[in-house]
């Protein structure tokens, strides 16, 4: 996860492989609440892990209901029809899916046996409308008070006059959340009028309340709809565990795969698993957009394969009220088509985790896109001149996912190819967490336009720990080239290889098969992050660091780092022999003082002995060694900046490295 406020994504140029998609967020946040309304345990499989799923999961931990949540698969227990808990503040965040049913379910459980609860979340939580709602809650008896504006969150569930026989109805053409929080609830009211609902006027997102009927119907509650206008339940519906479900893949986060696939799988296909032909979710219809595009796509029972066909793309006239969310996507591919899309139907936008008309519209006018807007719909004509540009993504993670897409601009003919840098990449966690990661294992760079930060210096100067943070900050790959010296010299010690015999030690660099992999060093199978800190080995890749067989070996591996979205590499050389065009290079130096005593400390901490004195000098004479042998010596590139650590922090060293960073990458 990246942790610096941006992430920038290079020039893009093709894209093939498998992605695997997280769990459908509808479907978890509603499997995880019906669930906990049925009585004993239901286990659902491939539950989303992210921001939406888990303040769900802990508003029903606080209602009574015991959850087991690990790697996808929650263990729920419920507390059935009746809470064990009659008190309670929920915090939701910014998730409608957990705010709106929770807000029905309580209001009811609170009218029929009494109790008090308060639901809030972020900001914009308080900003989206909830008012239809809970005037039909409020209809049947419900108690509510809103704690800040009318017709918004915060609010307070109470006992109210007590539940009554009347005729349900709820506005639909705002937000069919509202209608699903009521069928969700409705179960638990005694038969009567109560359990039938009429939509008042056009019902918007219909394949949302598909989804709605397609899980009541595995937890036992029947619904009868009148096409989409009235809705009623078994008067004596009750809730039961379906005992395991599975649930799919979220084809709103599929619209982004299917749409990387329509611009850049020209050498092969991009496959996306977990959604696929049987999907209940109306997302999946996207796959009708993006060929009406010109992609080419082939699907089944939990797959879709994607590849780009008509090119450029083809612009669209698109009814978007039923696929509101996947829609946006849309919106970035029009970046690519060859005249103006128009998508259409689209007033529900402007009431999500953001106004997403204005959001979209200001960035894509942002990459030099021309733009058109109204109440309900939005026209784009792509850039005639693309313009590098940081994209606000105003807490709403899809306007983070969508316009990653934007950094494919060489393949729309962009000169240059310009990067595209994504403001606070981190609101991605509120549905796909590791979306970033999954993009650039699928996507392709030209080596040339990956940017490099190299980081060089002595022994013991601290140089990996800065580089690794560094990298972690943004998101970029990291090459701890010493470790490649060590794991050989490390190998050749195990193996008894003399350290005079360069054919053996090169041959012994060439098949290193090194990783790291949350700050940790692996070769093969066998974790060495600790093996490679012993002296001997240390000493040992001093000397074959010399060796130019073993140098030559190591350069391509070395090379072969420099991947989407970037790399931090730390070494001796990185600056001056591998990387020479490094966009930073940095020299770290520190007295040998003052690497003696962190070299002291590090060896104490792990419980090997070691005398303070030998190790400076043993330090001084390493980097005697460095500096004047003859191949790669130990010298700062022409053009690097040189940070002193002696007194600084390995957080204050990162922020320096980070603020060079930002000055030397210059966005709209």
């Amino acid at each position: 996860m990246v942790s610096a406020p941006f992430l920038d994504v290079p020039p893009l140029r093709s894209a093939g492989g498998t992605v695997r998609l997280p769990g459908s967020k509808s479907i978890s946040n509603r499997a995880l609440l019906l669930a906990a309304l049925c009585e004993g345990t239901t286990v659902l499989h491939d539950v989303l892990d992210a921001d939406d799923t888990h303040v769900m999961v802990e508003a029903l931990r606080l209602l009574g209901g015991s959850i087991e949540f690990d790697r996808g698969t929650a263990r729920v227990t419920g507390f059935g029809a009746r809470l064990a808990v009659r008190k309670a503040r929920l915090f939701l965040g910014n998730a409608g899916t957990a705010m709106r049913p929770l807000t029905a379910v309580l209001a009811l459980l609170a009218a029929r046996d009494g109790g008090e609860f308060e639901l809030s979340g972020v900001e914009r939580m308080h900003e989206r409308p909830i008012g239809d709602l809970v005037d039909a809650l409020r209809a049947l008896g419900c108690g509510i008070d809103y704690l800040g504006a009318d017709g918004y969150p915060p609010l307070r569930v109470h006992a109210g006059e007590g539940l009554q026989a009347r005729p349900l109805s709820v506005r639909g053409s705002v937000s069919s959340q509202f209608l699903s929080a009521l069928l969700l609830a409705l179960p638990l009211v005694p038969g009567g009028a109560a359990r039938a609902v009429e939509v008042e006027g056009e019902l918007i997102s219909k394949p949302y309340v598909r989804i709605t009927l397609e899980l009541l119907a595995r937890f036992g509650v029947r619904v009868d709809d009148d096409g989409f206008r009235r809705f009623t339940l078994d008067a004596a519906a009750t809730y039961r565990s379906p005992g395991t479900l599975h649930v799919e893949g979220d084809a709103s986060s599929a619209s982004y795969f299917i749409a990387l696939g329509a611009l850049a799988a020209q050498d092969e296909p991009l496959r996306i698993e977990g959604v696929g032909s049987d999907s209940i979710q109306g997302d999946v219809a996207f796959v009708d957009t993006a060929r009406a595009m010109g992609a080419e796509i082939a699907s089944g029972a939990g797959w879709l394969e994607v590849r780009r066909g008509r090119w450029p793309l083809d612009p669209v006239e698109l009814d978007c009220n039923h696929i509101p969310d996947a829609a946006m996507t849309s919106a970035v591919m029009a970046l690519f088509a060859r005249g103006r899309t128009l998508l259409k139907n689209i007033a529900s936008w402007r009431v999500k985790e953001t106004d997403r008309i204005a959001a979209m519209a200001a960035e894509l006018r942002r990459l030099g896109a021309t733009v058109e807007e109204g109440a309900d719909w939005i026209a784009i004509t792509p850039p005639a001149q693309w313009r590098a540009a940081a994209i606000r993504t105003y807490d709403d993670h899809r306007v983070a996912m969508c316009f990653a897409l934007a950094a494919f601009n060489p393949l729309a003919g962009a000169e240059p190819p310009v990067a595209v840098r994504i403001l606070d990449p981190k609101v991605t966690a509120k549905t796909f967490p590791d979306y970033f990661d999954v993009l650039f294992s699928v996507a392709r760079a030209d080596a040339a336009d990956v940017p490099v930060i190299a980081i060089d210096g002595p022994t013991a100067s601290g140089k990996g720990t800065l580089a690794g943070r560094v990298a972690e900050a943004l998101g970029y790959h990291h090459l701890d080239s010493g470790a490649l010296y060590r794991a050989t010299a490390l190998v050749a010690l195990d193996g008894g290889t003399a350290h005079h015999d360069q054919a053996a030690l090169a041959a012994i660099a060439a098949r290193l098969a090194l990783r790291f992999d949350a700050g940790r060093t692996w070769l093969g199978a066998r974790d060495v992050s600790d093996a490679l800190r012993q002296e001997e080995v240390g000493a040992l890749a001093s000397r074959i660091a010399a060796l130019a067989p073993v140098r030559a070996a190591l350069h391509g591996l070395q090379l072969a780092f420099r991947r989407a979205p970037g790399l931090v590499a730390d070494g001796r050389d990185m600056g001056s022999v591998v990387f020479p065009g490094a966009a930073l290079k940095v020299f770290l130096t520190a007295s040998a003082e003052r690497r003696a005593e962190r070299r002291h400390k590090q060896l104490i901490s792990k419980g090997v002995a070691s005398n303070i004195h030998a190790l400076r000098l043993a330090l001084e004479a390493r980097d005697v060694r460095d500096q004047s042998r003859a191949l790669s010596p130990l010298v700062p590139a022409a053009d690097a900046v040189l940070l002193d650590n002696s007194a600084l922090s390995i957080e204050a060293s990162a922020d320096q490295v980070l603020a060079w960073w930002q000055q030397r990458r210059r966005f709209d």
